[in-house]
């Protein structure tokens, strides 16, 4: 077993349930700000590499993607699966291809930090109604601008039309994108809008061919959950349709433009406790939810089956994290029920 092709352009089926190393670089590029759950990266510290097993739901997406016509509207591809599946990591490992795969990348790593852990929030000053989450908003745009600086600096990667912020503050048409998401990041109060104006931007330069792009948002259906934790300046709870940022998402997320593809997960951690009862996407993204992706493709994430699991326990076998005795998988197969996010709790103290 072991690690296998570390190239994840060339994973086939055959690399099924292996294990493949990302670079500290790309990992660096791509995760910094995000994309990798907290549990699962301490591990990676532990090991002093980051590993990804090679599982059926990623590969079943990026085997489409290789053969998609982007000339067509834009796919959508639903995971989904039960608490603890591997749900983000199969996202990662997709992300991982499409940055390999020269897609422009807009990725937002856990809809709920936003939706329901949010840094501040204030009344729009340009629309009304709606509800700007500015600090999350500027700190997105630098995840966006660490994962595409390389596509971000081709001089075909400009704004198609004037942004005015206020009187004194312009961005001209055909500006570079990079001026635009540096000005929101600079002046954090228009950070929000700046996202939206971005989205809108990426999706207009991806019909033109500019760009193909690979949009990922893992926990979607937080955007139809009306409960949220924010609020407006008196106090009312928000509808996330009511939070600016969600424009943005919700127009790149549509099917009436092309050279894309989008990826989302929904997941149960993404809403209240009190409402977790069932990890299938008609429940959880409720029927305005549902109606937006329609028609999307379903790729359920199950948990580990015989060989990953026998893999993963080879994986830390190997890197001595676990003790080894007869009879040690079957138990913790058991225990574990092959949950892959309860595997790892299981064998973190043996």
């Amino acid at each position: 077993m072991g690690s296998c092709e570390s190239d994840c352009l060339k994973h086939t089926s055959d690399h099924l349930a292996q294990f493949y190393q990302i670079s500290e670089k790309e990992k660096k590029q791509i995760f910094l700000h995000g994309g990798i759950p907290k549990s699962f990266n301490v591990q990676t510290k532990t090991f002093n590499e980051t590993c990804f097993m090679i599982r059926q739901p990623s590969l079943d997406i990026i085997n489409c993607l290789k053969s998609i016509d982007h000339s067509k509207p834009t796919v959508r591809f639903v995971l989904y699966g039960k608490k603890g599946s591997g749900k983000t990591l199969c996202l990662a490992h997709v992300l991982h291809y499409a940055h390999k795969a020269g897609y422009l990348i807009v990725h937002v790593p856990w809809l709920g930090n936003w939706m329901r852990r949010c840094q501040e929030c204030s009344n729009s000053e340009t629309k009304e109604g709606f509800v700007d989450l500015n600090i999350d908003a500027a700190a997105w745009l630098l995840h966006f601008k660490t994962q595409n600086a390389h596509i971000l600096s081709s001089p075909e990667a400009q704004t198609t039309k004037e942004y005015a912020w206020s009187k004194r503050e312009i961005t001209p048409k055909d500006s570079s994108l990079l001026e635009l998401i540096e000005h929101g990041i600079n002046r954090v109060k228009y950070a929000s809008d700046t996202v939206v104006a971005l989205c809108d931007e990426i999706k207009t330069l991806s019909v033109r061919g500019v760009f193909k792009t690979f949009v990922a948002v893992d926990g979607f259906n937080a955007f139809f959950y009306p409960n949220t934790r924010v609020y407006t300046e008196k106090k009312e709870m928000v509808h996330p349709q009511k939070v600016t940022l969600t424009e943005g998402f919700m127009n790149l997320t549509k099917f009436d433009w092309n050279n894309g593809a989008v990826v989302v997960t929904v997941d149960e951690i993404a809403i209240a406790e009190k409402d977790q009862i069932s990890h299938m996407p008609r429940y959880l993204l409720g029927k305005d939810g549902f109606e937006h992706l329609d028609p999307f493709i379903p790729v359920h994430v199950a948990d580990y089956s015989k060989k990953e699991l026998t893999s993963c326990m080879d994986y830390y076998r190997e890197r001595k994290w676990v003790k080894d005795y007869p009879g040690l998988d079957e138990e913790v197969q058991f225990v574990s029920g092959s949950n892959p996010y309860r595997l790892m709790k299981v064998c973190a103290p043996l």
